[in-house]
């Protein structure tokens, strides 16, 4: 269909992204791989390989393998932490990536070199419009914002408190928003705030394209915005970086098991790194188990707020074509609206 409301409110981010729409696919391990990213860049949005993990001869493999399934642009996104960073990176220059999204901590200077040497256009997040206008300096060309409604691993600030902080002061260069995103109004809403484009996460993992296990899927169909929380700390010796994700047994016996570890510290069985360090380690494999095998009771869901909003499987072509008709839908009816007269002096 024709959206030419959607069309002029998000011309930035289409044309930073080189698709027709400026919906961008959040990436999420285990789930953004050939497949997903190439449905969502057939289907006129921005698939993004999910690095995660990946040593370098996997992630290239994988490159290529999306290559074979589109000629649409899409992007890589890769985290600062990876011991293999500089490889990984090297990796994307090789194949020619266009987009690199660097996610999981600041990015180094030479990281951050590295991808701007290629010509790669470089995309950061940032938790704070302070953080936001460092980037920006530092070369970054787009900034995704991302609240706490979001899946996985999220900060403490919701997206509607950082559209309002960071949209106004970061013009210089395009800003998508991310979490809790799942409707085309509030796509509109977000353009009109300021924002270049969208990024969604929850909605694409769901989709039929997704090469998620049928029973995490469903799990999502079920599940109502309520449902996904954030994971709590228990002991403040003990920290625990916050994931949001569908609560299961696994997301319980989590509870049980700092409640366990922080009485073994306090008896003096376990010395203080042990413990932080069995905390760490406790979701070791867990997204993989609910995501490839199935576990959806002790694995981990990883979730966005948006979770409500999936009511079924849907191939990837019909979410994107039922949010922009929704997001044209709302600006037509906003730019319909007549101009309020100035009341009588």
């Amino acid at each position: 269909m024709m959206t030419p409301h959607l069309d002029a409110a998000s011309a930035r981010g289409r044309a930073f992204l080189g698709t027709r729409h400026a919906i961008m696919a959040g990436a999420m391990t285990w789930v953004s791989e050939r497949h997903l990213v190439s449905a969502i860049s057939n289907a006129g949005g921005f698939g993004v390989i999910a690095c995660g993990s990946m040593p370098p001869a996997i992630l290239e493999a994988e490159i290529v393998a999306t290559r074979a399934l589109t000629d649409k642009p899409f992007g890589v996104n890769l985290i600062t932490l990876h011991p293999m960073l500089d490889e990984l990176i090297q990796v994307c220059a090789r194949q020619n990536v266009s987009h690199v999204v660097l996610a999981g901590g600041l990015p180094s200077g030479t990281a951050i070199a590295a991808i701007k040497a290629f010509g790669a256009k470089l995309m950061c997040f940032a938790p704070t419009a302070a953080l936001a206008k460092k980037l920006v300096r530092s070369g970054v060309d787009a900034i995704v914002i991302e609240g706490s409604e979001a899946g996985g691993h999220i900060g403490p600030v919701s997206l509607t408190v950082l559209a309002q902080e960071i949209l106004p002061v970061i013009t210089d260069v395009p800003v998508f928003v991310a979490g809790g995103i799942g409707r085309g109004n509030a796509i509109a809403a977000y353009l009109e705030m300021g924002a270049s484009g969208v990024q969604l996460g929850t909605r694409f993992a769901a989709s039929a394209e997704s090469v998620a296990h049928e029973k995490f899927k469903t799990a999502f169909v079920r599940a109502s915005a309520r449902d996904a929380l954030s994971s709590v700390q228990i002991d403040p010796r003990l920290p625990v970086i916050p994931v949001r994700a569908l609560k299961n047994a696994g997301s319980e016996a989590f509870n049980e098991r700092q409640r366990e570890v922080a009485a073994a510290v306090d008896r003096g069985e376990m010395d203080l790194a042990a413990g932080q360090l069995a905390i760490e380690h406790y979701w070791a494999g867990a997204l993989r188990r609910a995501v490839v095998e199935g576990d959806i009771e002790n694995g981990s869901l990883m979730a966005g707020q948006s979770v409500g909003m999936v009511t079924k499987v849907q191939p990837v072509a019909e979410i994107i074509a039922e949010l922009t008709s929704d997001a044209e839908a709302a600006l037509s009816r906003r730019h319909a609206l007549p101009e309020p007269r100035e009341a009588a002096a």
